[in-house]
């Protein structure tokens, strides 16, 4: 598979589609943190409610859009765009995260504490699974692509519908995200097409939209029934189709915000959206922390408090890694020159 795209180029709607998805994963741990450490629920709970069903499926398939170039290198080349370049930056963030965590999760036990940090090379560690699983993705793509794409997406939508729960955080995420991941691989001149499309026809796609949004709110809110789905959009076969459906709405709604101008904050964002996902962890405990113990978020109210804990989650790492950038920190976010096993075609950032 050929990329549609020359090497290097970067899409504007690309990015902005990435920075609406990091800033709905952000939303999601900053609203559900405060939440439970308030007892209590706000508007934002039902923002982050509607957009369960394709958070992490369009993260995923906006990931694997650009793949087609990769998976076509040798493998050391591959391995260090691919592999080496993502867990780089785990081992980085796994060692800060793990740092300020890890004696509190090992109750002061140092044997429990060397055990724990050995875990995290095969149990990704906290919101760093992302990242992780970027890697172990690109793997199972390289090593497949000989298959008939049919055949490969069809094999990891079977794993999807299966709703695999090993207690394993590799093997389920895998089970649950590689089919939007290799959609985006197999699918990417068609994907590119309909953003192409959705740019040119706002009326019609604003009308998909809003029948796309109906649905997926409905399925997101209505209970199911069924024991282990507490809604219509946790079932089998349903989540696969409102995941897919969601990431092709994420690239229309981008697609028409970049057609009209409206995208600069969140292309932006979405050129260092690694960036935000690495680090947005700790300026997002601190404002949850200032929150709770001011009693400031019993005065504008758990759903404003949400979105301030997600508007320091965001902003902050982006603001920390312009302060540093040049700097020895710059490593926090730049893979040095060290750190590859194949020449560098540029210098390889988080993003």
């Amino acid at each position: 598979m050929t990329s549609p795209l020359p090497t290097g180029e970067r899409i504007a709607w690309v990015d902005t589609a990435k920075g609406i998805c990091i800033i709905l994963v952000v939303m999601m741990h900053a609203t559900l943190g405060l939440g439970e450490a308030v007892g209590r629920e706000g508007w934002m709970h039902e923002v982050v409610a509607f957009a369960k069903p394709f958070r992490m499926p369009d993260f995923f398939l906006v990931s694997g859009l650009f793949l087609g170039r990769a998976v076509a290198r040798d493998w050391r080349t591959f391995a260090d765009r691919r592999i080496v370049h993502f867990l780089y930056f785990y081992l980085v963030w796994y060692v800060i995260q793990f740092a300020m965590k890890g004696w509190g999760l090992a109750g002061g036990d140092p044997a429990e504490l060397v055990r724990l940090f050995a875990l995290g090379f095969i149990e990704p560690f906290g919101t760093l699974w992302f990242i992780y699983m970027l890697a172990v993705y690109s793997v199972a793509v390289k090593l497949l692509r000989r298959l008939p794409p049919a055949v490969l997406l069809a094999g990891a939508a079977a794993l999807q519908i299966a709703h695999v729960e090993s207690g394993w955080l590799v093997i389920d995420a895998f089970a649950a995200y590689f089919v939007y991941f290799a959609a985006g691989y197999v699918l990417a001149p068609r994907v590119f097409a309909i953003a192409a499309w959705a740019g040119r026809n706002a009326a019609l796609a604003l009308l998909g939209l809003a029948l796309w949004a109906l649905v997926n709110g409905f399925a997101a809110f209505a209970p199911s029934g069924v024991s282990g789905h507490a809604t219509v959009a946790a079932l089998p076969g349903v989540s696969l189709v409102l995941g897919l459906a969601g990431a092709i709405a994420i690239t229309a709604i981008a697609a028409l915000l970049v057609a009209r101008g409206l995208a600069g904050p969140l292309t932006y964002c979405g050129e260092r959206s690694i960036v935000v996902y690495l680090a947005f962890f700790l300026p997002m405990a601190v404002m949850r922390l200032i929150l709770v113990k001011t009693g400031l978020v019993e005065v504008i109210g758990v759903g404003w408090g949400a979105a301030v804990v997600t508007a320091a989650g965001v902003v902050a790492p982006l603001i920390f890694e312009r302060l540093i950038r040049g700097t020895m920190l710059d490593a926090l976010f730049v893979r040095p020159r060290a750190c590859h096993i194949a020449a560098p075609a540029r210098l390889a950032t988080a993003g």
